[in-house]
């Protein structure tokens, strides 16, 4: 039976909320790409994933799905993970306003725009998982489950800390981040840090639901 592990870890009535619980997933390159496919390894069986991009080569060092370059990213994963539902839709100020997030039980950000992410955590903080920067880093180990204002080390973390201070926002969510130094000034990345944010992801949203 293709989840009998994960039922033999969870038990069945825990297992049973994993199949049931929605998850929606912001962006799926290098973090969210993971985070979907752990979940769905996981035995979750309502997973959407929204994404507005195509595959480029420069994806292949780090994103699940990424050898089919020119292809939108949803329809690949869509392939590779039978089931999920798909949005094709760019992520901007306008959608996260009139966007419902309320079906959702859990919403991973794992996008890559600031200003969508702040908005997108005063919205939905009560249901968010935010992934926060994972370029430029190659060490595992440093890796941190947080809340926002606990948050360290992490230049992204600390604009995001800033805009919501200056708009009088500060409810709590919970924030996947790095306080490892920048290795390189250009994007460089590394799939043992990206993907490990997007596993590190999964992992806090099955302790939510189970729990």
């Amino acid at each position: 039976m293709r989840f009998q592990r994960c039922r033999m870890l969870f038990g069945d009535e825990d297992f049973e909320k994993l199949q049931k619980a929605k998850i929606l997933i912001l962006g799926i390159g290098g973090v969210g790409s993971y985070a979907l496919d752990c979940l769905y390894r996981s035995g979750v069986s309502d997973i959407t994933i929204l994404d507005y991009d195509v595959y480029d080569e420069t994806n292949q060092n780090r994103q699940i799905g990424s050898e089919a370059v020119g292809m939108a990213k949803v329809n690949r994963l869509q392939e590779l993970y039978p089931g999920i539902k798909t949005i094709h839709q760019q992520m901007t100020m306008a959608w996260v306003e009139s966007f419902d997030f309320e079906p959702y039980d859990i919403i991973i950000d794992a996008a890559d725009t600031t200003k969508v992410k702040i908005e997108v955590a005063k919205k939905c903080y009560k249901k968010l998982i935010m992934a926060l920067g994972s370029a430029k880093r190659y060490d595992t180990n440093k890796i941190e489950v947080a809340s926002i204002w606990k948050t360290h080390g992490d230049a992204l973390a600390r604009k995001i800390r800033n805009e919501l201070k200056k708009a009088k926002f500060d409810r709590n969510f919970t924030v996947v981040f790095s306080p490892e130094e920048d290795k390189c000034k250009e994007k460089g990345s590394c799939v043992a840090v990206t993907g490990a944010v997007g596993l590190t992801v999964c992992s806090e949203v099955i302790k939510r639901i189970v729990k």
